[in-house]
């Protein structure tokens, strides 16, 4: 007998009641809709027309499905119930119609690619023809985590926009709602700022990129470069928006910023480079952290805010080597004025008052965990990377916090440890390892039982992309791992299974994926051509790290 296709959904739904037959949606099915719901169902509807063939009428109104409206018939109904738990959604596919009743918009965006989970992989093709069936069953469903989150970092090599709308189709398609774009580092400047051109003239290309780890010293000489217009963005945003995905952009300050300082080198200190950087790692491409300073990224900033309409913005603060501040007579001035016990605490100062400026108009700034500190407005969010513990102490201090540690949620580290892995970087960390991971490790438990008033918002996968120099590149190291990761946010830990996670991934998922193009690294190891042999890693050991420096992490690349 056949399993009921609603055993294989990714991720884990809370409930789940599978029935007997088919919702069989003809020709002339209707999609009727809430309007709050509307564009949950304008995406359910446009995407069974492509994959199926059929064209169908949208009505939308208020009080769909409650007596007052027009919901009846052959067809989908979205019905909005406050009532049901944020982002929660009910299916009821039975007769001749599907019912989704969701708490909000974001639940009936779920509840929409729950049912193309349940078209199988034909609804996962953009062209096609055939019954729109959907197995008749009911779900209750809710998220775990407000933020289930994926960093795309362009800035390290440029995804051109058609790539990153293809990755924010595959972000929702897992149910997750946050895209960070990483558009701004030492290597590249992605994003159009029309009162500084040079940004982009200067910044957006340089003349070679790294191959393998730094410490290599190995250079592919081929310029490489792009960057998005501000419309680009825009359309980028009101895309991510119609399934759903809020896109929260990165402009990586005081350090990550040889690029800009290269289109504008008095942002940076006296000596410092003037290219935009060809290597990885750590550089020294740190700006001049003085009021002028601050003013030049506050008008970037403003810039930001007209195109993304994120409540978040993030500022990065990370991996900020302060040495080229030392022996300055200006900054030793400045912070001595200012109060500060030395040049160091200039970082996260010039974060501050950049996050300062942010809430001054309405928005939220999220930093990377070494910028966190008493200097950040209150509601300054916390992304914690270099391990877990830090996330736990910003709770302390009442910061809202995002789970990024990178022993586990870190998508461009290897997957396996086999001689065949393309450019064995970092942790080892496989599909079941991501699996494990969860957003209350100990030290957030031990946190959270000391009534610690910060909240833990959720998690975020990164996909860092020096090492992934394509879209084939980036398929191979995020998938199908994150879809592990997309359940360990969505799914309570009592409901998940790695043993039926593994079946569903198998028998159910990755043929999705297969339609939708993905090209995933197979569990039992990359493919011939997924591979990269003579490009130098730098594999590193998270037991050995553990063991040394605990729930904090040993802190990035640099240690030798």
């Amino acid at each position: 007998m056949t399993a009921h296709p609603a055993v294989g959904l990714v991720p884990q739904p809370r409930e789940v009641e599978p029935r007997h037959g088919h919702v069989v949606l003809g020709a002339d099915a209707t999609v009727w809709s809430d309007p709050e719901l509307t564009a949950a169902a304008r995406w359910w509807r446009r995407t069974c027309e492509d994959a199926f063939g059929v064209t169908w009428d949208l009505r939308v109104g208020a009080g769909i499905g409650t007596g007052t409206g027009t919901g009846t018939g052959t067809g989908t109904v979205f019905v909005l119930d406050g009532q049901l738990p944020a982002g929660g959604y009910t299916v009821d596919a039975e007769g001749s119609t599907i019912t989704v009743t969701a708490a909000d918009a974001a639940g009936a965006h779920a509840a929409a690619q729950t049912l193309r989970q349940l078209l199988g992989p034909a609804a996962y093709r953009r062209a096609g023809a055939g019954a729109v069936a959907v197995p008749a069953v009911r779900i209750d469903d809710e998220p775990r985590c407000s933020w289930r989150g994926l960093l795309l970092d362009v800035s390290r090599h440029f995804m051109p926009k058609d790539g990153v709308l293809r990755m924010i189709d595959l972000a929702a398609a897992h149910k997750l709602n946050v895209l960070q774009l990483h558009l701004t580092d030492d290597q590249g400047w992605r994003i159009e700022i029309r009162s500084k051109p040079l940004l982009t003239q200067v910044g957006a290309w340089r003349t070679g990129s790294g191959v393998g780890t730094w410490r290599a010293e190995r250079v592919d000489e081929t310029p490489h470069g792009g960057f998005y217009t501000q419309d680009d963005l825009r359309e980028i945003v009101r895309y991510a928006a119609a399934r759903g995905v809020t896109v929260v952009p990165e402009i990586d300050v005081p350090g990550h910023c040889q690029a800009a300082i290269a289109a504008y080198p008095e942002l940076g200190m006296p000596g410092a480079a003037r290219e935009v950087r060809q290597s990885w790692g750590i550089s020294d491409g740190v700006v001049r952290p003085t009021p002028a300073t601050v003013a030049f990224f506050a008008e970037v900033l403003d810039e930001v805010l007209e195109i993304f309409d994120s409540p978040v913005i993030c500022l990065g603060g990370d991996e900020v080597p302060t040495t080229p501040w030392h022996g300055s007579a200006e900054l030793e001035a400045q912070a001595a004025e200012l109060g500060l016990g030395g040049v160091d605490e200039l970082h996260v100062w010039f974060v501050a008052q950049l996050a300062r400026h942010l809430a001054e108009r309405g928005r939220r700034a999220s930093v990377w965990d070494e910028a966190s500190g008493p200097l950040l407005p209150a509601d300054a969010v916390v992304c914690s990377w270099r391990g877990v513990a830090q996330g736990a102490d910003a709770m302390r201090a009442g910061r809202d916090v995002v789970l990024a540690p990178e022993q586990f949620v870190y998508l461009d580290h290897r997957a396996g440890d086999g001689p065949d892995e393309p450019v064995p970087v970092g942790f080892v960390r496989t599909v079941d390892d991501v699996y494990g991971f969860d957003i209350e490790p100990p030290p957030v438990q031990e946190a959270l039982a000391d009534g610690a008033p910060g909240r833990v918002l959720g998690a975020q996968a990164q996909l860092w992309t020096e090492h992934l120099d394509s879209g084939r590149r980036v398929d191979f190291a995020a998938f199908p791992r994150l879809a592990a990761f997309a359940e360990a946010v969505w799914t309570t830990p009592e409901r998940r299974d790695l043993a039926d996670f593994r079946r569903r991934l198998v028998e159910h998922h990755l043929p999705r994926l297969d339609a939708v193009g993905v090209e995933y690294r197979p569990l039992d190891g990359p493919l011939p051509w997924q591979r990269r042999p003579g490009v130098q890693g730098w594999p590193r050991d998270l037991e050995a790290e553990f063991a040394a420096a605990g729930w904090a992490g040993a802190g990035g690349w640099h240690p030798e």
